[in-house]
This record gives C-alpha cells, sequence and structure tokens, in this order.
C-alpha cells in the first residue's frame, strides 16, 4: 500500500521536471522570440512594407529564412532567387518534422497547426526531454511564446524602423546577419558542421562579389554533401 509521504514525494519528483520543461521552453522562446524585432528592422531596410514583414512572420515562421530572404532582397537579388535560398533553408523543418512526428505522436487533428512551429528551437527544446508527455510540454510551450513573441516584435521592429528612417544610417542593417550567426553558432558542436559552416562561409563569400545576389546562397548550400562525401571517403 501506497503511504501519503510516498504520494506527496512522487507529485514532487513529478513536478520538478515539468516545472523545468517550461522554464527551459520559455527562456529559449523568449530569447529567440525576441530576435524578431532585428527581422522586422532588416525587413525594413530591404524595402519590405510592415504588412508583408508581419505577414511572413506569421505564415512562413523560420527565422533562418526570413533573413536570408530579405538579406537577398536588400543586396538587390531576384525575388525568385531569393526564395529559392530560403526554401532550401528551410527543407531542414521537414526533417525535423519525420523525427518529431515519431516522438510526439500527436492526434491527427492538431497535426497542421503543430507542423507550423516544427523549427530548431522547437525542436531542441522536444529532443532534450526524457519523455513524450514532457517533450510535448516543451514543443508547446517553445512554439506558443516563440510565435506570439516573434510577429510582436516583427510588427515593433518594422514599425520602428520605419520611424527612424534610413536603417543603414544607423547601422541596423547588419541586425539580421548578426542575430542569425548568433543562433547559428550555438548548433555547431561537431567537427562536421563547423566544416560545413566554414567550408559554406568561403563558398559564399567567394561568389558574393561575382553572382547576383541570392544565389551565392545556393551555392553555399553545397557545403554539406561536400563534406559529407569526404568523410565518407576517409572512413
Amino acid at each position: 500500500m501506497v503511504t501519503e509521504p510516498e504520494i506527496r514525494e512522487t507529485a514532487a519528483l513529478d513536478g520538478r521536471p515539468r516545472a523545468a520543461v517550461v522554464r527551459d521552453a520559455l527562456g529559449v522562446g523568449v530569447a529567440v522570440g525576441l530576435s524578431g524585432f532585428a527581422f522586422g528592422v532588416t525587413a525594413a531596410g530591404a524595402g519590405i512594407s510592415t504588412l508583408q514583414a508581419c505577414v511572413l512572420s506569421l505564415l512562413v515562421f523560420t527565422g533562418a529564412s526570413q533573413f536570408a530572404l530579405v538579406g537577398a532582397l536588400a543586396a538587390g537579388g531576384n525575388p525568385f532567387t531569393a526564395a529559392a535560398g530560403a526554401f532550401f533553408l528551410g527543407t531542414r523543418n521537414a526533417f525535423y518534422g519525420l523525427r518529431l512526428s515519431e516522438l510526439l505522436r500527436l492526434p491527427r487533428a492538431v497535426r497542421p497547426l503543430a507542423a507550423h512551429w516544427v523549427i530548431d528551437e522547437t525542436t531542441a527544446v522536444a529532443l532534450a526531454q526524457p519523455d513524450r508527455k514532457s517533450a510535448r510540454l516543451g514543443f508547446t510551450v517553445t512554439g506558443l511564446t516563440l510565435y506570439v513573441l516573434w510577429n510582436v516584435t516583427t510588427l515593433l521592429g518594422a514599425l520602428g524602423a520605419e520611424a527612424i528612417g534610413d536603417t543603414r544610417a544607423w547601422g541596423l542593417d547588419a541586425a539580421g546577419p548578426a542575430v542569425f550567426l548568433a543562433l547559428l553558432a550555438p548548433m555547431l558542436k561537431t567537427a562536421t558542421e563547423r566544416a560545413v559552416a566554414a567550408l559554406a562561409l568561403v563558398l559564399g563569400l567567394g561568389f558574393l562579389p561575382v553572382l547576383p545576389a541570392g544565389v551565392p546562397v545556393l551555392i553555399a548550400a553545397l557545403a554539406a554533401p561536400v563534406v559529407l562525401w569526404m568523410k565518407g571517403r576517409r572512413s
């Protein structure tokens, strides 16, 4: 027979992990969500209207792709090339979805809505959890917090950029690349990942002076298969 102290002890042990999951998820959501301000500023500097920037955050909702798109447009790139670069960056979310589908096993009715929140941060928080219930909680709290904050700060950033005028005069045109690098750096944990990032940097910067804006991003995407091929040959 389970005694009352044992019940209380079990409840406390169950409560601590849930509290920790919520705390970590909120931390990630708030920290990354606030960078939507930089996207709003960058979008305005690229000539994108406040409405267009907000629609991008509402419907696309993947920071790296959004920054890549407005960055290419700001550099004078072809819209189709810019969109292609953003699309290729976003394809990683499809692979996240395959893993999360097995982990979360959400009801069919909510899967289309949950798919919109499948991004780097929600995936990282969900995969870090020890069980399905905690993974669902971490995914939901991170996704909700990040989605709300990202969209609110996108609006504030775009309105603020319009109010101050030319963002390049204030140096705010560098906000997008800076935030993108800040999000990317902690993800480079293995030698292979660092090699891919280094080669992508070389390819992107190397072709930047000779190719239309947006195209170097597509060429930089070749870094991953090249590094993996070289790694396979060595092994």
